[in-house]
């Protein structure tokens, strides 16, 4: 790495550029050193905020074996769990699916990704690779004027602050941004460099975290009619609540007990089993929108995670996008840079655009099958679309057919 003071502003240089320490960006940051590609990793917030930030924990089959293929997963085999049953409640009553013996036969692992993210981050240090923390990416500059090959012009740049307040501008051949919608990576991108899709689900959560062991053996979908709740293993003392919720009414809205009374009206405890309660750790509430940039790819940058794309929550298929995009990535840059061989960068967007495209659709599915939608006009559309949920489960009740379609999906990406 090279270094020099020119006009206040720091210099300095990597193959690659990694904006982010996510999932995405730590994988790729570990593929990549590990195939001698010099890298480096700029994260804005600190190292006890990427370990500790809670998200999803549900991995895939393949997101599994992409972690076991890099020797990455040794801390997931050992404290997390396999899990392969989801539970609808209804005014009809339960549907429990074995979704693990169905399909391809395939379960998830549960595993918190700030537990994966520590592992991740763990092994890269380990390995001696460069992460610098609380240093913001402003922009990405030139990114459109080289092939990345350092033989035809200027080479791509990210402007940063650093801790201290001072700039810093690392020049690359490659920039991935992992770097989340709001990220710099998004934003440095030209006007009508890429298409952005945009879509609201017109849904709201309220993201409960519960100082609790689980309720269910399973993952819970209620369907009432005043909204969804969700139920959702995180730990043996930890699980996650999901509520419906009125847009635009803060988290703090209701008090504990009024939450819980909530929970055990719409997952309907009286007929299935009371909750167990505890302290609420955690409240957010956060719309069901999604989006995605196409291409993924402006010149030398590229983007991986939810730089990439965003996805409602409601079929976790966030996370698992994100390894898989940051290992074809990675593949792609190392063939790049040691071979000369730009092919896997070439593709690269279209590749990950289908499987995006697939978690997207089934994400809506979902979406749609658990949700009360409000009265939006005077002919029936509430009816109609409670209808037809009950005409989707009443298919997944009987359907073999329609059981493995949606095995299938829910574990894949």
């Amino acid at each position: 790495m090279t270094e020099s003071q020119n006009s206040r502003t720091l210099r300095r240089s990597a193959d690659v550029v990694v904006l982010g320490a996510g999932p995405a960006g730590l994988v790729l940051g570990i593929l990549l050193h590990s195939a001698g590609i010099d890298c480096v990793i700029l994260e804005r917030a600190s190292r006890n905020h990427v370990q500790t930030r809670a998200r999803a924990g549900f991995l895939a089959p393949n997101t599994v074996r992409i972690l076991d293929r890099h020797g990455l997963a040794d801390g997931l085999h050992r404290h997390g769990h396999r899990h392969g049953t989801c539970e609808f409640r209804t005014e009809d009553g339960r549907l429990r699916l074995d979704y693990g013996a169905l399909g391809q036969g395939q379960q998830h692992h549960v595993y918190p990704q700030q537990k994966l993210v520590t592992d991740l981050l763990t092994h890269y240090l380990g390995l001696g690779g460069r992460i610098h923390f609380h240093t913001e990416a402003l922009i990405v500059s030139d990114a459109d004027t080289g092939t990345g090959t350092g033989t035809d012009g200027a080479r791509p740049s990210v402007t940063t602050r650093e801790p201290d307040g001072r700039p810093t501008r690392w020049t690359a051949r490659y920039v991935a941004g992992c770097d989340g919608r709001y990220g710099a990576a998004r934003r440095s991108l030209p006007p009508g460099a890429v298409r952005r899709h945009h879509h609201d689900h017109g849904v709201t959560w309220l993201g409960l975290l519960a100082e609790t062991p689980p309720s269910l053996d399973a993952v819970g979908y209620a369907i009432h009619d005043r909204g969804f709740a969700g139920h959702m293993a995180r730990t043996p003392d930890v699980t996650r609540y999901y509520l419906q919720w009125q847009r635009g009414t803060p988290a703090d809205a209701w008090p504990e007990q009024q939450i819980w009374d909530e929970l055990d009206l719409r997952m309907r405890a009286a007929d299935h089993g009371p909750l167990r309660r505890g302290r609420l750790l955690e409240r957010g509430v956060f719309d069901l929108t999604c989006d995605v940039v196409e291409p993924l790819r402006h010149g030398s940058l590229f983007l991986a995670g939810d730089a990439a794309s965003l996805l409602a929550p409601a079929a976790a298929k966030g996370a698992n996008l994100a390894v898989l995009e940051a290992e074809m990535l990675a593949e792609a840059l190392t063939a790049a840079l040691t071979r000369n061989d730009t092919a896997g960068l070439d593709t690269y967007s279209d590749q990950c655009l289908a499987h995006i495209w697939r978690a997207q659709e089934f994400t809506g599915w979902m979406t749609r099958l658990l949700h009360a939608t409000p009265d939006r006009d005077h002919d029936g559309g509430s009816f109609f679309h409670a209808a037809l949920q009950r005409s989707r489960l009443a298919s997944l009740r009987t359907s073999r057919v329609h059981q493995d379609w949606f095995a299938e999906n829910y574990v894949g990406v």
